[in-house]
């Protein structure tokens, strides 16, 4: 995982000039150059109105071999282009190359300057170079830094689940760019917390501060791994999962929200890259018995749900351009929103 942010200006929006709430996140599949070794893949799209590249071959050869990137809804070309050419720098001696990312968006215009598109190519290779293992930083980072969700702030959010050793002992984690959402509809272990932090307890940054998403503002990015043995059409069925965790928190509801997950899996080894010149005629394969398909999909469903949460637990306040302020949400006062929707429930 790496991440480069972008934050500077303040004040009234000026095309071209700022302020600049915006960022880029990398996700790559495994150590060193993934074209070295694909990795089976697989994505579901729950609502449409978003963008994810390079997912009709990920439909029909089933593998990934490059890294997947995250950033706003004007930057897509410039960060696939930028992930191009790190591959083609990285393979200076081979001739005929190609590639074709994974990269996603969700809009951040209410707190950016989106339209000035103020992502570069150097974003990018900063966040390859920064890419490491390890604990992954949350909230307004990279492709989340100016991300809203529920009308409170949002962003990166991640988390993971570690099957029992004789439920195949794999781990599913998942990363979010959340971006999506009404607030009444904010809803945590099953309570209605949204209904109890509303706009009047806690300003929303859009229309004004009244309770209304605008069309075409929502949006949430789910990436899942796994080091277990998956082929390519149960990738897809991991993926499909995360819009249980979604649903929970209260998404995946809205017509203008671009609801896209994408899965990858680890668990097996020696996929040829392409562009081998005598590449082998069989690869052996493992794969996870459908029986055991099922704590995977209570692991991606929690996972997600619990990576929206530690978005939104992560983000802080961001003021951006004209001054529109998203709060975070705050755990003392999700604590006491947790206590009061369940008396209320009683």
């Amino acid at each position: 995982m790496g991440h480069s942010t972008s934050v500077r200006g303040e004040g009234p929006l000026v095309v071209g000039e700022g302020p600049v709430r915006t960022g880029v996140t990398v996700v790559c599949p495994r150590e060193g150059l993934a074209r070295d070794e694909p990795v089976f893949a697989g994505a579901h799209r729950f609502n449409g109105n978003g963008e994810m590249t390079g997912l009709e071959w990920i439909r029909e050869a089933g593998t990934l071999a490059t890294p997947v990137a995250i950033t706003n809804t004007h930057s897509v070309g410039v960060v696939r282009d930028a992930l191009v050419r790190a591959e083609i720098e990285a393979r200076a001696d081979e001739e005929d190359y190609w590639c074709l990312p994974v990269v996603a968006e969700t809009y951040d215009g209410t707190l950016n300057d989106i339209n000035g598109q103020h992502v570069t190519a150097e974003h990018v290779l900063e966040a390859l170079a920064s890419a490491s293992a390890g604990p992954v930083e949350e909230g307004s980072v990279g492709g989340g830094t100016g991300m809203i969700c529920h009308e409170f702030k949002g962003g990166i959010g991640t988390a993971s689940r570690r099957l029992p050793e004789e439920q195949g002992g794999w781990t599913v984690g998942v990363l979010v760019q959340a971006n999506y959402g009404r607030r009444s509809m904010l809803r945590v272990d099953g309570a209605p917390v949204g209904r109890v932090l509303d706009t009047e307890e806690i300003p929303s940054p859009v229309n004004g501060g009244e309770e209304t998403q605008p069309a075409g503002t929502g949006s949430i990015i789910v990436i899942l791994a796994t080091d277990a043995p998956l082929l390519p059409t149960q990738c897809d069925r991991l993926a499909m999962r995360a819009s249980i965790g979604l649903g929970r928190v209260g998404g995946g509801l809205d017509d203008g929200s671009g609801d896209i997950f994408f899965a990858f899996a680890t668990g097996n080894r020696g996929i040829p890259r392409a562009g081998l010149s005598a590449p082998p005629v069989t690869v052996p394969l493992k794969m996870v018995s459908n029986e055991y398909m099922t704590p995977l999909f209570h692991a991606a469903a929690e996972a997600t749900e619990e990576s929206i949460l530690n978005a939104l637990l992560a983000a802080g306040d961001m003021t951006g351009r004209d001054s529109i302020t998203a709060y975070g949400l705050t755990p003392e006062s999700l604590l006491g929103a947790l206590d009061e929707s369940r008396r209320d429930s009683r």
